[in-house]
């Protein structure tokens, strides 16, 4: 750090906003960073009171634990279909929507709803759409098909994707938009001009200067595809069916039975690999940064 940046960082301005920010800077320590540091200790040790270092021995059992396996698969498997699905499927009506279409407000508003139901109401509406005696297995019924369980069968991933989805699909087309509405309308003119169809504008502009905005998205939609553990617990219980047991269902079982150690080496784990993918998305943006500039 040089003189300049020293003395913009301890100036008037400077101080001013140390100030500002020491308030969450102190909640942030006290609440997220000492305990999440906690828990990396623990998870090095066979107790949390008095307990010896073990070194990775905590590890080495999560990693040989069948639950843990199939808890770690399944949140691999929801992550890798929902995410990609939530993109495609979001973009796709952010481009809809970034057309001059009637009732486009309307539309817009009728997506964004799902981000302001609470949790509590959203399970009840999907328990009475799914459960065994609800309104699609009714409707199922009166065209004598059989009912389906969809909570404890094969389609159970397929239920908590598409609750994934529509939860989160107004969020990201709002960041689409935003996307879209920066990108100059003149690249689009000169591309037109060329003899350049739709199909090159979208792959050679818009996904090009979309870039940012969609690294962004896409990390932000990785991160909320581990908070989908609230709505499957609402909706399946602590031990759900075994396609929808995910890495928190294991957690949180760990938690209520006092095993600390595979509770926090569980949380490490997943924290090294949320992080692991951050910093390739990063990389890949400033890699873009620096091709455009």
């Amino acid at each position: 750090m040089n003189k300049l940046q020293l003395s913009a960082w301890l100036g008037k301005d400077g101080i001013a906003a140390w100030i500002f920010l020491a308030p969450s800077a102190v909640g942030f320590t006290l609440f997220y960073l000492i305990p999440f540091g906690g828990g990396i200790f623990y998870s090095f040790t066979d107790s949390t009171l008095g307990g010896s270092f073990v070194g990775i021995d905590n590890y080495a059992d999560l990693l040989s634990s069948k639950s843990f396996h199939k808890a770690a698969t399944n949140t691999l498997i929801f992550t890798s279909v929902s995410v990609p699905l939530l993109i495609i499927l979001s973009l796709s009506l952010a481009l809809l929507l970034n057309q001059r279409l009637p009732m486009r407000n309307w539309l817009q508003t009728s997506f964004i709803l799902p981000l302001v139901v609470p949790v509590a109401s959203i399970i009840m509406v999907w328990q009475i759409f799914f459960d065994w005696n609800g309104t699609l297995n009714a409707w199922m019924h009166s065209r004598q098909w059989g009912r389906i369980d969809w909570l404890q069968s094969e389609g159970a991933m397929g239920v908590l994707v598409f609750l994934y989805i529509w939860k989160n699909i107004g969020y990201n087309m709002i960041l689409f938009l935003a996307g879209l509405q920066a990108i100059p309308t003149s690249y689009y003119e000169t591309a037109r001009i060329e003899g350049a169809s739709k199909l090159r504008q979208l792959i050679h502009i818009t996904l090009v200067y979309l870039t940012p905005t969609m690294v962004f998205v896409v990390l932000i939609s990785i991160i909320n595809s581990f908070k989908v553990f609230r709505e499957t617990y609402f909706l399946a219980g602590d031990y759900p069916y075994d396609r929808i047991y995910m890495l928190q269902h294991y957690m949180n079982n760990m938690f209520f039975s006092l095993d600390i150690q595979k509770l926090t080496a569980a949380a490490t784990l997943m924290v090294g690999c949320i992080l692991m993918l951050v910093l390739i998305l990063l990389t890949v943006e400033r890699q873009f940064q620096s091709f455009m500039e």
